[in-house]
C-alpha cells in the first residue's frame, strides 16, 4: 500500500495540532465551569475537523492506489482496498 505523501502528511499534522489545541481549550472550559451550551459547539468543531482529516486521508489513499497501483494487486484488490477504507469512515 502507498505511504501518505509528504504534503498530505504535513497538512494532516497541522490539522491534528489544531485539533489538539481545540481539545485543550475544551478541557480549560470544563475546568472553568463553562456552560454546556458553550462547550458543545467546540466538541462539534473537533468532530468536524477529525472528519475532514479523515476525508483528506481517504482521498489521498484512493488517488495513490489508483495512480500507482501495487503491481502485486489486481484492479479488483485495489478497488476493495479503497472501499475498505471508505467503509471505516465515520458517518
Amino acid at each position: 500500500m502507498p505511504q501518505v505523501s509528504p504534503s498530505v502528511r504535513k497538512d494532516l499534522r497541522n490539522r491534528l495540532s489544531r485539533m489538539e489545541g481545540q481539545a485543550r481549550g475544551v478541557q480549560n472550559m470544563l475546568d472553568e465551569g463553562r456552560d454546556c451550551q458553550e462547550i458543545l459547539p467546540q466538541l462539534m468543531a473537533i468532530r468536524s475537523a477529525a472528519y475532514q482529516a479523515s476525508l483528506m486521508l481517504v482521498r489521498s489513499h484512493a488517488l495513490e492506489c489508483l495512480r500507482r497501483p501495487d503491481r502485486s494487486m489486481s484492479t479488483e484488490e485495489i478497488v476493495e482496498s479503497v472501499v475498505g477504507v471508505l467503509a471505516k469512515m465515520p458517518y
